[in-house]
């Protein structure tokens, strides 16, 4: 059997996938950024009605979903600095926009995940403070899809292979 060498075109719609995972990132993550805030928020305003006391303590839930949105800021700016006009092949651009989808759409699972558990998490704080350090164990867990996914965009955002 005869080896057959892969070599990848540099080819002028090789971008366009590229920018297409910058775009997923920044999308994905920040409406999970947008749903996990809003969804805690909304906990956290009806906390505030009855123990305001509270309010600052259960804040936290707020801040993990905003740092998904950082997570996809980040993906974004180092894939946009790795497109190229002129040696930029498909390869390039299809592992950029595969690096887009896993920190965005993990991003959008976590913001969704940190969003149902802190609403029910601050109001079942509200009614017993002891529940607390639970809420922040599930919050930290949830947090951890969205670091995955970062993890595996930044691994998958390094690759690089030569057009001709």
């Amino acid at each position: 059997m005869v080896p057959v060498l892969m070599a990848f075109a540099c080819s002028k719609t090789a971008s366009f996938f590229g920018f297409g995972g910058v775009a997923a990132a920044m999308i994905f993550a920040n409406i999970g950024a947008a749903y996990g805030t809003a969804k805690s928020g909304v906990g956290i305003a009806s906390l505030g009605t009855l123990k305001p006391e509270l309010v600052m303590k259960n804040i936290i839930p707020v801040v993990m979903a905003g740092v998904l949105g950082i997570y996809g800021l980040i993906v974004a700016v180092i894939i946009t600095q790795s497109v190229s006009k002129d040696s930029y092949s498909a390869y390039d651009g299809y592992a950029h926009l595969t690096a887009g989808l896993c920190c965005g759409l993990s991003g959008l699972a976590a913001g969704i995940a940190i969003g149902i558990v802190g609403d029910a998490g601050v109001r079942a704080v509200g009614q017993n403070e002891n529940l607390f350090v639970g809420l922040i164990l599930i919050l930290i867990f949830a947090e951890a899809l969205g670091l995955y996914g970062l993890i595996v965009a930044l691994i998958l955002s390094q690759a690089s292979e030569s057009c001709t």
